[in-house]
């Protein structure tokens, strides 16, 4: 009983946080924000996807340095897994471009793009036929390919 309490909290908590962050004054705030991120951080250890991709998303454009990004990518990675389509996009785009730790990959940013079409996403079949298209490191260009995603893009 007292644990459905606690995940019930968690996730009123969780819902009035992602409210809050859209306030701009409030997010502003020190120790506001620090109650924010920690609801934010409580639901995706929880692992519920929406909170991994939301969470991952600001780690890995917004937080303060190297330790934070990386935990943002890795928390997308987890959400892309668990079926979330714009988190596969994002890790898509990061593979190409890679990171300070790890090499520009499109063979990885394949895999994402891929993962984020069957998703759903809407800009995963243009990606995939500009990477086909273009071609990029440790993927030959593939006139073919490009064609196929650029008229059936699902």
């Amino acid at each position: 009983m007292q644990r459905l309490l606690w995940r019930m909290r968690a996730r009123f908590s969780y819902w009035l946080a992602r409210r809050l962050f859209h306030w701009r004054w409030f997010v502003r705030q020190p120790r506001a924000w620090r109650w924010l991120e920690g609801q934010f951080s409580r639901m995706a250890n929880l692992g519920d996807i929406g909170a991994l991709s939301f969470y991952g998303h600001i780690l890995a454009f917004r937080g303060q340095g190297l330790g934070a990004r990386e935990e943002g990518v890795r928390l997308l990675r987890l959400a892309a897994q668990g079926g979330d389509g714009k988190a596969a996009y994002q890790l898509g785009v990061i593979s190409l471009a890679g990171t300070p730790s790890v090499a520009p990959d499109a063979q990885a940013a394949l895999q994402w793009w891929t993962l984020a079409l069957k998703a759903g996403h809407p800009l995963a079949a243009l990606k995939l036929s500009q990477l086909y298209q273009q071609g990029g490191p440790g993927l030959a260009p593939d006139p073919e390919q490009a064609r196929r995603y650029q008229a059936n893009p699902h």
